[in-house]
């Protein structure tokens, strides 16, 4: 179905006639496929009639020819009709409703096709039956008789009832992922009533402050931080990793995720639809709705292809009721149908949806989350990849190292001072200070006249006293002198520390650094993404002398510091101009202009909201690991596609020549009805097949 075509209730979609499907998956709601159910009980109702029709239809071949000694041509003929009638009216009835459907929409399909050969094949089937007398010879054999052509009708029926049940099947299988996903959420959480008292609630009576107790082997029922205690939580299930995570007092949690030996008491933080899950949920969804820009060739061929089918049918009728042998029309009547139904493009409109909801859920799997399919085909061709410090390379927990203040000054009421304005910012370099100044038991004061400048710092009113905490270039605007600490800042700046100057009534008063570990998985994934032939460059707002020393240690081909917010989306517009495809990875608010302009924006789970808007890859897990993982699935999803297109096309143009004839008058070989619509269903199931490999693909 088309992911464009979007409605209130079930029916079938106007453009491709397939079931439509819901846009969400819901365990509440029922579980059972019912076109899968209704497709299965008619293709069961078919083959019972179909057997024996075929069998009696075709009993003359054999030696002894058992069907003639039993029934007379015009008995056999109405025995015929009697089975093949239930077939080709109730069996074959929503090809007929789809096929209708599709001309009043004026989008023909592979409805169209089916429906004209079995209508044109049943009924020709059924005038020569029970009004023989009215054919010209033309129609007759060399017996005087019309032949009848019920069993292929039959056999088209049952043959195409099969490729749908194994298609539906099929994507039923895709969607199980979204399913299993949804399954990993608890049912009950345990709350922690304000009274001490503890019971146990519906999820979704869980509120957003309220205190839960994890016990030994549950499940985190929300998302939300540890309060109290510590335990190892099994992740698998967002990152794809099976070591379990030491979680302690102030660590997140992410609900779904299984709880260790450990008792745990949480704050939920986010509930329902904000939680990780149901975002995960949401983009695989949406994902696995979206077409790829290589559908748009399927798509036009398709739009081109059922009218030019319709007249190369007309063409091979009138050139086989004039040139063919004898009974000349009977012949053009069958190839005519043949044509029909061998170049039904149902698996052409298979080739891309299908990989594609299969890769969205093996990505999800693994723990990354494509937000479209156009996403997934320009990852593997990405030239350059930019990537930001803070969060993305590092673990974005930085710590405070060091304070280094002019001796003339008070050291418990100047970082009392910094610790009073860091706590109005919500940058995690500033939440590492005032954790830092807290530890050390520094008491904080209220703050008047706070800014935030944006790349630069901070400043504020603190007792009375203009406080400024910032980088370089904050100070020099601001007149203050810098000389007497630069050696020190960019000694513990060559250490890989962000340093930020302090001061106070536009006078010096120290310094402050801060450390972000680097994340244990980036170097070998910059690494690999090197052996893949990427060029990665670090793109940051942090010092220069600091970020080359986060450099050196991971290799990284160039380095682009003292950054702006805005300026990092000029970075991306100036590689995508040389003709690159660029690809952005970043964690932050101040990202999310450069993940939006990149060919394709990739956000670290561990990050912002706005920045997994902006992206069209979430990595959940938050390291550069996972950007391995998504090139390797849009690689493989790419060939994928590629094959499924070239199943799809070679099946329908080596089929509809030879079943328009061709090859007759060189080799006397003519393609049944009966064999198109198993060459057809075979199409179908080849390119099913073949997406459904994509389920077991090896991300490492």
């Amino acid at each position: 179905m088309h992911p464009e075509v979007i409605q209130d209730e079930p029916g079938d979609c106007p453009i491709c006639g397939m079931a439509l499907e819901p846009v969400m998956v819901n365990l509440d709601s029922d579980d059972q496929n019912h076109e899968l159910i209704d497709m299965s009980r008619r293709f069961k109702f078919a083959a019972l009639f179909t057997i024996p029709l075929f069998i009696i239809a075709m009993g003359d071949l054999l030696p002894s020819q058992p069907i003639s000694a039993l029934l007379s041509e015009p008995k056999r003929k109405l025995v015929e009709l009697l089975l093949a009638t239930p077939v080709c009216l109730w069996a074959a009835w929503p090809f007929y409703k789809r096929a209708v459907q599709s001309v009043k929409n004026k989008n023909l399909n592979m409805f169209t096709l089916i429906g004209l050969g079995v209508s044109v094949a049943y009924g020709y089937s059924l005038i020569a039956t029970l009004f023989p007398g009215i054919f010209p010879a033309a129609f007759r054999n060399e017996h005087g008789t019309v032949g009848v052509y019920f069993e292929a009708g039959a056999v088209i029926v049952t043959l195409i009832l099969l490729g749908q049940v194994l298609e539906l099947k099929a994507r039923s299988q895709t969607g199980q992922a979204i399913k299993a996903l949804l399954g990993l959420a608890p049912a009950t959480a345990r709350r922690i009533n304000s009274d001490g008292s503890e019971q146990d609630i519906s999820l979704e009576d869980v509120h957003i402050g309220d205190l839960l107790r994890i016990r030994p082997g549950e499940k985190i029922p929300v998302d939300g931080s540890v309060t109290e205690g510590q335990s190892n939580v099994d992740e698998s299930m967002i990152s794809g990793e099976p070591v379990p995570v030491t979680k302690i007092a102030g660590d997140n949690l992410v609900g779904a995720t299984l709880n260790g030996s450990g008792m745990l008491v949480m704050k939920a933080e986010k509930v329902g639809s904000d939680t990780l899950l149901s975002r995960i949920v949401q983009m695989v969804a949406d994902a696995q709705r979206s077409r790829a820009p290589i559908q748009k060739l399927a798509d036009q061929v398709s739009g081109y292809f059922v009218p030019a089918v319709i007249i190369v049918a007309i063409l091979t009728f009138i050139l086989w009721s004039i040139f063919g042998p004898a009974p000349a029309m009977a012949f053009a009547v069958i190839n005519a149908v043949a044509v029909l139904i061998i170049a039904c493009p149902c698996a052409l409109g298979l080739a891309t949806p299908m990989s594609v909801m299969t890769a969205t859920g093996k990505g999800a799997q693994n723990g990354v989350l494509f937000k479209n399919a156009e996403t997934i085909e320009t990852l593997h061709k990405v030239d350059v990849l930019l990537v930001d410090k803070t969060g993305t390379l590092t673990e974005g927990k930085p710590k405070l190292m060091e304070t280094v203040l002019l001796p003339e000054q008070n050291q418990q009421t100047t970082l009392a001072a910094i610790g009073s304005l860091e706590r109005m910012s919500e940058h995690p370099l500033a939440q590492a200070i005032v954790d830092g100044l807290e530890q050390r038991g520094i008491k904080f004061s209220s703050v008047s006249q706070f800014e935030s400048i944006t790349g630069k710092g901070v400043q504020g009113e603190v007792d009375g006293q203009v406080i400024m905490l910032g980088n370089d270039s904050m100070m020099k605007q601001a007149g203050i002198n810098i000389d007497p600490f630069i050696e020190r800042a960019n000694g513990l700046r060559s250490q890989g520390q962000t340093t930020m100057f302090v001061g106070i009534d536009g006078e010096l008063a120290g310094l402050v650094s801060v450390a972000d570990p680097i994340k244990g998985s980036t170097s070998s994934a910059i690494q690999r993404l090197h052996e893949a032939g990427l060029q990665v460059i670090m793109i940051t707002g942090d010092n220069q002398k600091t970020a080359e020393a986060v450099a050196a240690q991971l290799n990284i081909d160039d380095v682009v510091a003292d950054v702006l917010p805005e300026q990092k989306a000029d970075f991306v517009r100036k590689y995508k101009e040389q003709g690159l495809t660029v690809a952005m990875a970043g964690d932050g608010i101040n990202d999310s202009p450069a993940l939006a302009l990149a060919d394709v924006g990739i956000a670290m789970g561990t990050g912002t909201d706005v920045a997994m808007e902006s992206a069209g890859v979430t990595l959940v897990k938050g390291d550069l690991g996972g950007i391995v993982k998504a090139r390797q699935l849009s690689a493989a999803t790419m060939k994928n596609i590629k094959q499924n297109l070239f199943f799809a096309f070679i099946y329908n143009a080596l089929g509809v020549p030879i079943a328009a004839g061709v090859l007759y008058p060189f080799f006397g070989l003519l393609l049944s009805p009966m064999l198109a619509a198993a060459a057809m269903s075979l199409s179908s199931v080849s390119v099913i097949s073949n997406s459904l490999r994509l389920k077991h693909l090896d991300l490492n």
